[in-house]
Formats: structure tokens, sequence, C-alpha cells
């Protein structure tokens, strides 16, 4: 059974100080069965080297090389799936400015259709430990990183690049969709492909699916484990009044 919870640093309990400490305040906590994990903004330099860490373990396992370090960057977020300060789990969304998007190096040409609509943003180092078999893992990523994207940062389309041979997953279990064919990617030394996903539809599938997990019977995408539509106004009141 999976439950949301209220976050850590308001819930915490005798014993419980320092593992705040070593986690930090999350954005939401989430129960999995007997384990709680939350979801966290990597803000400082301890998380961002746990989020490193994992996606450079994650990145050679696969066999792609180049830099996978986390930056302090006041244009991107890192976000990370953690329990008792380890990291499982993180993405980054980085957010359009003057500099652009990492993605514009191979595919500006395409980004730039869509900034003509609108503001735009792209998921990067995403790493999950596949240790952890748990879709409400990866939901809660992606969906605290479209909240930022859509409420936080007024942004409408959202970006991410990714080897041709997992296209099919992120557009079957989180409605991607090809911008631009496969391409020669030097931050990776592969070859990638351009998805885009519109804020609009994740706000349909929430609306839908969100919270219903195993009860969206014949729904085989990642929406059932997004939060449910009260869980996520939660979510964004919070992170509002932590600005």
């Amino acid at each position: 059974m999976i439950e949301t919870l209220a976050p850590a640093s308001f819930c915490a309990g005798p014993g419980d100080d320092e593992v705040a400490a070593s986690d930090g305040p999350s954005i939401i906590d989430v129960a999995i069965n007997e384990r709680v994990f939350g979801i966290r903004a990597a803000d400082i330099d301890s998380q961002r080297n746990s989020a490193s860490m994992l996606i450079s373990k994650m990145y050679s396992w696969r066999g792609y090389s180049g830099n996978h370090q986390v930056q302090s960057d006041p244009n991107r977020i890192t976000l990370t799936a953690s329990d008792h300060g380890q990291v499982f789990g993180t993405l980054s969304l980085g957010l359009d400015s003057e500099i652009g998007l990492l993605a514009d190096q191979v595919f500006k040409d395409c980004i730039d259709v869509r900034r003509s609509d609108g503001r735009v943003c792209e998921i990067t180092k995403l790493a999950v430990d596949p240790a952890v078999k748990s879709k409400a893992v990866l939901a809660s990523l992606f969906h605290v990183a479209l909240i930022y994207a859509r409420d936080l940062n007024g942004c409408k389309d959202i970006f991410i690049e990714v080897n041709p041979r997992h296209r099919r997953f992120y557009e079957a279990m989180l409605g991607f969709q090809t911008v631009c064919e496969s391409r020669p990617n030097p931050r990776v030394q592969a070859p990638a492909v351009l998805l885009r996903v519109d804020t609009a539809f994740g706000t349909e599938q929430v609306e839908k699916w969100g919270g219903m997990q195993d009860r969206a019977v014949g729904e085989r995408s990642l929406f059932p484990w997004f939060f449910s539509p009260r869980e996520e106004a939660g979510i964004i009141n919070r992170l509002r009044q932590l600005g």
C-alpha cells in the first residue's frame, strides 16, 4: 500500500532529529508498505553530491560517458528520493534562460519552435536505483517536477533527451511525444532523440488518474502513481510557502 504523509519536518518524533538533519526537509513523504521515502530539493552540496554519485553509478552502468556532477545553478532544480540519507532516485529540472537548455546543444532548432508558444524546460540527469522496484518513486519525482515547471515557473513544454532504445517507455508511461529523431549527443557519447510533453497534458492525467494506483484497472502509464489532485494542491501550497 502507498500513501502520502505530512512532510517529515512537520511530523518528526523523538529520535528523528538526526535523520531530519541528514535528509533535510522534504517536500512530501511517501509510504510504501513499511518504508517511507521523501522527495526533496537538493539545495546543499551534500545532497547534490549524493545525487551525483547515483547518476554517475547508473550512467556508467549503461555505458554513458561525460560529467554527471550536479552543480548549484539558479536555473536548475534537482529533486531526490531518499530514505535516511540514502538517495535512490533523482532528476533535475532545467529552466529556460538566456543561456538556454542543455538540450540546445543538439536540438536547438527543434526547441526554438516551441519557445514561441511559451516558456520551456527540460528533464535531465534522471537516475533511479534498479534495486528500488517501485513505480511510486519515479512517478513522485516526475509529478513534483511537473509542479515546479507548471505552477512555480509557468512552463508550457517539458523536453527530455533519451536514448532511442528508451523512447517507448517515456511515450507509454508519461505521455511524451517524439519531436526530433536520433542525433549524436556529445555529452554522453551516445545517440539521443528529443521528446516533449505539454504540462497541460500532465494536468489532465493527474485529474483523471492521480492517486488511483492499483485501482486504475487497465491503465498502464505511471499517472495512477502520481499524487491525487488533493495531494497535488497541498504540495503546490507548501512549495509556494517555502518560496
